[in-house]
């Protein structure tokens, strides 16, 4: 019976060390694809600031990857380009080489969202026809997948409303296509720490957990505000802080009616709650790393809210920066990715009060 024992023990150990094997692979990958989708967000975001998102009037999954080669195509494209209302009522005296210049970044980020595809779904079902990935994972995977390809229809979509009766994509439209990628870029984020070798302190408290969520899901309501703000070039108006047109709560915060559209269409309206939103945070963040550092010092969830309170004093400097000088490129992109950086340390800060994903055996050792 000892012998039996000894061999289901030796079973098991050789099982965990495969699994840990396996799971850092995996955790590889995930890495890898979050580095891409960073990438691909940013990239998005100088296509919106660049004003370059409707340059490409076609969504062609598959031929659309090779761009133009020679003069002849350059045109063909440019003259799509000159058929919708941004040409005719904004650029009209645009030339073919400034064309160029808005059409690669609209390419890239394309290419980047095809190549994200690819880079997901071919070590997926590597690592599930190998037996690599457990099976409890093979739906949340697939469902990220399935996510991703429905964020491509969702990016034609938000395109598509900028090509026949307005100059730029639709606000409400950019914001899905925002929020999407943050839900798959988040859903990456959760099953990768998931993955990873916790701690077993307790947390601070018995909120501690809760209330890491409750900031995961502002951090989220921010970027959505954020891209409102995008959408409505609201960043180029009322450049300063603390006041706002003169005042902390500014006029003519309702001027439209009915009401509630001026939190969607009125720019002072939404860069006001995008400031109230970032005050918001940057409370609810402060108070649990008071109450973290408080309770339980000297551990890893008080060292993590330290983390995050830095990483939003930094996101809110950047903010206020990028604000104050009328909204430079690099700026804006900086507190993008500034917002992509909060978002994802606060899903993984979550993650990290629910201890690592219990293991899948079916090796039992005997009595």
């Amino acid at each position: 019976m000892a012998a039996t024992n000894f061999t289901s023990e030796q079973a098991i150990l050789k099982e965990v060390v495969r699994q840990d094997r396996n799971r850092r692979a995996i955790r590889l990958w995930l890495a890898c694809v979050l580095l891409v989708l960073f990438g691909l967000v940013l990239v998005g975001g100088a296509t919106r600031l660049t004003n370059s998102g409707l340059s490409i009037t076609q969504w062609q999954p598959i031929h659309g990857v090779i761009p133009p080669l020679n003069a002849q195509e350059w045109q063909e494209e440019f003259d799509l380009y000159k058929r919708i209302p941004q040409f005719q009522l904004l650029n009209k005296d645009m030339t073919v080489g400034e064309f160029k210049g808005i059409f690669w970044w609209e390419w890239a980020h394309r290419l980047l969202a095809r190549a994200i595809g690819i880079i997901f779904g071919l070590p997926l079902l590597f690592f599930v026809l190998t037996g690599r990935v457990e099976r409890k994972l093979w739906l949340p995977l697939a469902g990220i997948f399935l996510l991703g390809g429905l964020q491509g229809a969702i990016g034609w979509w938000m395109v598509s409303s900028g090509l026949e009766a307005r100059t730029d994509v639709s606000q409400y439209r950019l914001a899905i296509h925002l929020v999407t990628a943050c839900l798959i870029f988040a859903a990456c984020m959760w099953f990768m720490r998931a993955l990873s070798p916790h701690s077993n302190e307790p947390a601070p408290t018995r909120y501690s957990a809760k209330l890491a969520g409750l900031i995961a899901i502002m951090a989220l309501f921010q970027i959505y505000l954020g891209a409102l703000v995008a959408g409505l070039d609201a960043g180029l108006s009322y450049n300063t802080w603390p006041l706002m047109d003169g005042a902390i709560i500014p006029d003519g915060l309702l001027v439209q009616s009915p009401g509630w559209i001026n939190f969607f269409e009125n720019p002072k309206t939404v860069q006001f709650v995008h400031r109230l939103g970032a005050y918001a945070l940057f409370i609810i963040v402060a108070i649990n790393m008071i109450i973290s550092l408080g309770a339980a010092p000297q551990t890893t969830h008080a060292r993590r809210s330290v983390v995050l309170f830095l990483l939003v004093l930094i996101q809110a400097i950047l903010g206020i920066t990028t604000l104050l000088l009328q909204v430079p490129l690099h700026l804006a992109l900086a507190h993008q990715a500034g917002a992509l950086i909060v978002f994802g340390f606060a899903i993984a800060n979550w993650r990290g009060f629910y201890g690592e994903l219990p293991r899948q055996t079916s090796i039992v050792v005997g009595d």
